[in-house]
């Protein structure tokens, strides 16, 4: 298979007066694993709809390599998608599932049952050949729709929530293989999830949406390390925003310190707060914590250094942080 890079210029989708996607700008280089991130609604699922052809955009360009496809119907495009739902046929065998596609375009039968099995092996699925859909587990059924998916060779895999009917033990189990698939084979895949911890663990390029726009793109490692704005900053999760000079301010709940006050005054930079709850992790614990400021945070403790000291709700503690742990978040327009 042969990747290649996906560009969208000004893509805007419209749905009567309603503005689905909005004019956003995007490029996926060739061989990258790329997330579309954010709430419901928020236009991820639209944009690749448009990608694939499902839906048409009601204006701008969607180029994929040097071709500018807008207008192409998705059997044209070098594109595939594998659905939320797997959409198996429950009355044809695995081998048959995969090799459909084929059948449709007028392929032998011995040739397109070859092709067929060499993407079962590819997806360590070749024992269940000869299985109907209703005999296989839930994550082997999305293993034949990823292999289905695959046989038309296509530039850029797309996929729709592809690990939400999973259990949360095989969802982890299915990132992993999604991941070693999309190396192997070079091309990029475009996943739409609304699962942080899903697009923090697949993707080279994390695209964060909310109201049809972007408002942050990046590595997992800049996204969760540096959120450009308020929205990026509470959606990712593990920061507190908070009102700061000229602004807000995103503090990471790992980065926030907390100690007892015992009656002592408070450090120069440090907040007063009640501990308002505590939730063990496993391996950190976490405080739910009331300032005085009136402001609510959140603070992750390392399970060892909290269990020398537990602390307990109502207890009074200061919470403080280094001023370089401080994060300034820019006007969500401005991005």
């Amino acid at each position: 298979m042969k990747g290649a890079g996906l560009e969208l210029a000004a893509v805007t989708k419209r749905y009567g007066d309603t503005v689905a996607v909005d004019a956003i700008d995007l490029k996926v280089p060739a061989g990258h694993y790329c997330c579309l991130l954010g709430p419901s609604g928020c236009g991820k699922t639209s944009t690749l709809r448009m990608i694939a052809g499902h839906e048409a955009a009601s204006s701008g360009d969607i180029i994929l390599g040097s071709t500018n496809v807008t207008d192409l119907p998705p059997a044209r495009r070098g594109t595939a998608m594998m659905f939320q739902s797997y959409a198996l046929f429950p009355h044809l065998s695995v081998l048959d599932n995969v090799a459909f596609s084929l059948k449709m375009r007028g392929v032998s039968k011995a040739e397109r049952h070859a092709k067929a099995a060499q993407l079962l092996s590819l997806v360590a699925m070749t024992p269940y050949a000869q299985r109907l859909p209703a005999q296989l587990s839930g994550g082997q059924q999305q293993r034949v729709a990823l292999a289905r998916a695959l046989i038309t060779e296509p530039q850029i895999l797309l996929l729709d929530e592809p690990l939400s009917a999973l259990d949360p033990f095989l969802r982890v189990k299915m990132r992993a293989e999604l991941k070693r698939l999309q190396k192997e084979l070079g091309i990029s895949f475009i996943h739409v999830t609304h699962g942080q911890d899903e697009a923090m663990a697949l993707a080279d390029l994390i695209v964060v949406m909310n109201n049809g726009r972007i408002e942050q793109r990046g590595t997992p490692h800049d996204i969760f390390t540096r959120p450009a704005t308020e929205f990026v900053a509470r959606f990712i999760g593990g920061h507190n925003v908070l009102p700061g000079e000229g602004g807000m301010i995103a503090v990471r709940t790992d980065r926030v310190q907390v100690g007892r006050l015992n009656g002592q005054g408070l450090p120069p930079g440090g907040i007063a707060a009640s501990v308002r709850d505590v939730e063990y992790q496993g391996t950190y614990v976490q405080l739910g914590l009331d300032s005085d400021a009136s402001a609510e945070l959140i603070a992750t403790v390392p399970e060892e250094a909290f269990f020398a000291d537990p602390l307990n709700p109502g207890d009074r503690v200061c919470v403080s942080w280094r001023p370089a742990d401080a994060h300034r978040l820019a006007d969500p327009i401005a991005v």
